[in-house]
């Protein structure tokens, strides 16, 4: 490990990610940039308003995204917008494990065809060990956690027996409550001394730290002057050794900043997502993925992230 603006020779070329049996997290198909298309299964959500809730969607959206060059498909059976309730975990699976399942026969083909374009690694943005299980068995390579296994703590058990690839995320408070009241003496300290503890936890539980991605958590637990810290604050999240996943995709800190409604504010998250990428953050959650990429292509054409 190195912490707190240690750096080494990783920092070059990035830390190394692990995925199952221990495997390399396989190149993003543009630029050292990974874009997760986040697919949506449920009636809630605060994007799209449950467009693609039934699996049938779900999974012709799923596919969308993959052909639009998605490095990463992220499934989601309940929202974790503000304000949102809990799902139960049958109810969570019920949603999530048709679409995997149908993502992973897919995959199966795919390979076994020999196809020229990589098939795209297979999330699931879940805090419950049963749907965890369940989603792992069925041939999920990454568990995206908001809770750091702080509400549910037997997905540590789960993720360390089973070794997926695990994002780690900072969240004060719960979806249900957590925009009530977010308090932090100094937001980036907090949020790195916070992945400090879970991290020791994590590798002590028998989960390797290379299998490990951060998330800061943007808008969960934290009001704009907390969201700007940490985006400005960002290279002390680099070098604290881990990669590092974004999620500012459509979120309320371009409405607090800007106006934008719900609606308009593609354009703020492309340039959003291409400075924080110039920056060197490597993985960036978006609904739009053909959109982000083409704010990727257009930064490198010009810049070079």
């Amino acid at each position: 490990m190195f912490r707190n603006g240690q750096k080494d020779e990783r920092r070059a070329s990035g830390p190394i990610w692990r995925l199952r049996e221990d495997q390399l997290c396989p190149p993003a198909r543009f630029g050292g940039r990974y874009i997760w298309g986040i697919v949506n299964i449920t009636p809630d959500s605060f994007y799209d308003g449950g467009k693609h809730s039934s699996a049938e969607s779900a999974l012709e959206h799923a596919c969308l995204l993959r052909n639009q060059g998605a490095d990463v498909l992220d499934l989601g059976g309940a929202s974790s917008r503000p304000g949102a309730r809990d799902v139960p975990a049958a109810e969570e699976i019920r949603r999530v494990l048709p679409v995997l399942s149908s993502l992973q026969r897919e995959r199966e083909r795919s390979e076994s065809a020999g196809a020229s374009l990589r098939f795209p690694l297979l999330s699931v943005d879940t805090w419950r060990a049963d749907v965890a299980r369940a989603v792992l068995e069925a041939g999920a390579d990454i568990i995206n956690d908001i809770s750091a296994f702080v509400w549910e703590p037997e997905l540590l058990e789960v993720v360390a027996d089973c070794r997926p690839g695990y994002v780690l995320m900072h969240c004060q408070g719960r979806p249900g409550t957590m925009q009530a009241a977010p308090h932090y003496q100094n937001v980036v300290d907090e949020v790195l001394a916070f992945f400090e503890d879970r991290l020791n936890t994590i590798v002590r539980a028998g989960l390797p730290e290379e299998h490990v991605i951060l998330d800061p958590g943007i808008g969960f637990g934290k009001r704009l002057e907390h969201n700007l810290a940490l985006l400005r604050g960002m290279e002390r999240l680099l070098d604290f050794g881990r990669p590092v996943l974004l999620g500012i995709s459509q979120k309320s800190i371009f409405n607090d900043l800007l106006g934008l409604e719900r609606t308009e504010r593609g354009t703020a998250t492309d340039i959003l997502t291409a400075l924080m990428a110039a920056r060197g953050v490597a993985h960036h959650r978006v609904h739009d993925v053909a959109s982000t990429l083409r704010a990727l292509r257009l930064a490198e054409a010009c810049h070079g992230v």
